[in-house]
C-alpha cells in the first residue's frame, strides 16, 4: 500500500494537479486537509474516474477532510471520542465540532486524516483549544493501541506543529513568539508519539519541509517548516519499506502551500500461511 497525506488547501481549486499526482506516483490511499467545502461540494467525479472511493467531512468554506482509496473504504468516523470542539465566544463543553477528522479501516489498516487546529497566536482561545485536542487524539490513541496493541494505526495530515528546531526553516517562527514552536505544543506532540506512535518519515526521510508560506518568497528562500506527519503504531512502522516529501508539487501554477507526504507499506495480505508471514513485531 502506497499511503500519502496532503493539505490540498481547497480541494475544488487544485482537484485536477491533486488527481494528476494520485495517478502519477500510484497512490493507493490519499488523506486530505483543508477541503474546504461541504461533501456535495466535493468533486467525487474526477477521482472517481481515476478509479478511487472517497469519503469526505466538511461543514463549511473552512477545514474539511478528505480519503481517498483504491480499495473499500469501511468503519468511517467522523470525529474521534473526546475530539472538542470550538467556537469564538463559547464556554463549555458542548462547543461545535469542526471538520478536522475523518478515520476510516483500508485493507486492514486505521488510517486517520487529521487537521489540527492552528491554534493562531498564544494568548488565543483557539491556542488552548489546540492543546486540548491533541490531548483528546492521545488519550484515544493510547487507548486504542492498549486494547488493540496489534493494529496498523496511521495518524496522518497537518499537525500545525513543528516538532524540533531542525523542523522549523522559517525566520518569523520563533519560540516565545509564534505558535507551532512553543514548548507545549512540542510537549503535545511528544505525548501523542508516546501514546504508541512513531512519525515513520524522518527516519527515512533525515531532511525537508514540507510547508512553506505563500508570502515573502519562502519557498524560493526555502524558509519552511515541517508539519505534516504520517504517525505510525508499531505493526505500521514495522511495515513501511520508503517514504517521500514530494517538495516539487510546491512549485508551478496555483500550487497548495504544503506538499505530500509518502510512505509505501509491506502488509500482510491475510492469504499467506502462517510460516510466511512477516514477523513484523520480532
Amino acid at each position: 500500500m502506497r499511503l500519502a497525506t496532503w493539505n490540498v488547501n481547497s480541494i475544488r481549486a487544485r482537484v485536477g494537479r491533486i488527481v494528476a499526482f494520485a495517478e502519477r506516483e500510484h497512490i493507493d490511499v490519499l488523506a486530505m486537509q483543508e477541503i474546504k467545502c461541504k461533501p456535495e461540494q466535493f468533486p467525487f467525479a474526477e477521482f472517481e474516474a481515476a478509479g478511487f472511493h472517497v469519503e469526505a467531512h466538511g461543514l463549511n468554506q473552512w477545514n474539511g477532510v478528505a480519503i481517498a482509496s483504491r480499495e473499500p473504504i469501511e468503519d468511517v468516523e467522523h470525529s474521534f471520542p473526546g475530539m472538542p470542539g470550538f467556537l469564538k465566544g463559547h464556554e463549555g463543553p458542548d462547543a461545535p465540532l469542526e471538520a478536522r477528522a475523518i478515520g476510516a479501516t483500508i485493507g486492514g489498516v486505521r488510517v486517520w486524516s487529521l487537521y489540527v487546529p492552528n491554534g493562531r497566536s498564544l494568548g488565543d482561545p483557539h491556542y488552548a483549544y489546540k492543546l486540548h485536542w491533541l490531548k483528546a487524539l492521545e488519550q484515544h490513541t493510547r487507548e486504542q493501541l492498549t486494547r488493540d496493541p496489534d493494529l496498523p494505526l496511521a495518524l496522518v495530515g497537518d499537525f500545525n506543529i513543528a516538532p524540533t528546531d531542525a523542523d522549523n526553516g522559517d525566520p518569523q517562527v520563533v519560540e516565545g513568539v509564534s505558535t507551532h514552536v512553543s514548548p507545549r505544543e512540542r510537549q503535545a506532540f511528544a505525548e501523542l508519539e508516546s501514546a504508541g506512535l512513531v512519525d515513520v518519515v524522518r527516519p527515512l526521510v533525515p531532511e525537508g519541509f514540507t510547508y512553506w508560506d505563500y508570502k515573502a518568497i519562502k519557498f524560493v528562500r526555502n524558509q519552511g517548516m515541517r508539519i505534516d506527519f504520517i504517525l505510525g503504531s508499531r505493526a505500521l512502522a514495522d511495515a513501511v519499506t520508503g517514504a517521500a516529501i514530494h517538495r516539487d508539487e510546491r512549485k508551478g501554477d496555483a500550487p497548495s502551500d504544503h506538499v505530500p507526504v509518502v510512505v509505501d507499506l509491506d502488509l500482510p495480505t491475510g492469504d499467506e500461511d502462517d510460516e510466511d508471514v512477516p514477523m513484523i513485531f520480532g
